[in-house]
């Protein structure tokens, strides 16, 4: 197929982009590098640079586009509450654009990357499709308004459309001497920050809240392969059916203390981890864990890395390589 990547420069549309050249599609990458790594771009894939609210410049009528494959986005919940212009126009104003342009253009299919943060503190876990979406930030929200528009747009334009929706990404693609693997700046997920701890390249590990109903007090995350998330993106393009918008959580069933994930850094790295407990943060829920149920029964996807030992390891071989210089 022809299919056009939006966010191919990033750390999970780069490694689907590699996967779907892997597997013979045609690609072209939608990226103004705002976030994203020149570095990271497939070399076999076209690059175009232009904003994700240009891509009817790329997405023509002639242009014979199979589908879309739609990555870009800010991501950090945090800041999400502190600047939530910026997450509206980039996340759902921008979104809405490339839709317009899918439909211009009668692209038959499109795979959205969503957010578990829609569901924002869960009432049942693991949490199903089902469950209340009641986002706890505007990250969330902004993610959600998207899929909603999914939704009319499959029943009122018959848009073959699916929606993936999970938490923590972790590890790195490692093939053949190419690495890919998390580069935020700022860098705020969990994994990273105790790599560079491990590293000795920030002084300590600050962990929110350890008196958490939870197995050692602190708070239960999901966390998913990389490398599995990007086969659920290609298993979903295939699984798209026109005039209905899929939607389906990704995770690995159980989900990691804070404790869990610096106990495997510190034997992965052999280094040792500082940690310091600081006071909770508001609106940390205690636990955060998909069901990858609907996933499995009907994409038939299954992780082959669901282990802590398997993301973390992949993460810091890619660290030690790129980050640090070492061979």
């Amino acid at each position: 197929m022809k299919l056009l990547v939006t966010g191919g420069a990033g750390f999970i549309g780069s490694v689907v982009t590699r996967m779907l050249l892997d597997a013979g599609h045609r690609v072209t990458v939608l990226d103004d590098l705002r976030t994203g790594h020149r570095a990271a771009l497939a070399p076999d894939a076209t690059h175009v640079d232009l904003p994700v609210h240009e891509a009817a410049q790329v997405l023509t009528p002639d242009a014979g586009y199979d589908a879309v494959l739609h990555f870009a986005a800010l991501i950090a919940a945090g800041e999400s509450m502190v600047h939530p212009e910026r997450y509206w126009h980039a996340n759902t104003v921008s979104s809405i654009a490339l839709i317009d342009a899918v439909r211009a253009a009668r692209v038959p299919r499109m795979v959205f990357s969503s957010t578990a943060a829609v569901y924002g503190n869960p009432v049942e876990l693991p949490i199903p499709e089902t469950a209340v979406k009641a986002p706890a930030n505007t990250y969330g929200a902004t993610k959600l308004a998207v899929d909603l528009v999914l939704t009319s747009e499959a029943t009122a334009h018959d848009l073959a459309a699916v929606s993936l929706r999970y938490f923590n990404v972790a590890g790195a693609y490692l093939r053949d001497g190419l690495a890919i693997g998390e580069r935020h700046d700022p860098e705020t997920h969990l994994i990273p920050i105790a790599l560079d701890v491990a590293a000795g390249r920030r002084e300590k590990l600050q962990l929110f809240g350890d008196d958490y109903p939870t197995v050692d007090g602190t708070c239960v995350r999901d966390y998913i392969h990389v490398e599995d998330l990007a086969r659920a993106h290609l298993l979903a393009l295939t699984a798209a059916v026109p005039g209905r918008h899929r939607i389906y959580n990704l995770g690995n069933g159980s989900g990691f203390t804070n404790r869990q994930v610096v106990d495997v850094v510190r034997e992965v790295t052999g280094h040792p981890l500082p940690v310091e407990i600081a006071p909770r943060r508001d609106g940390d829920p205690a636990e955060l864990v998909a069901s990858s149920a609907l996933a499995r029964q009907e994409l038939g996807w299954v992780p082959e890395k669901p282990t802590l030992a398997d993301m973390v390891g992949d993460a810091w071989a890619f660290y030690r390589t790129h980050v640090l210089g070492q061979s």
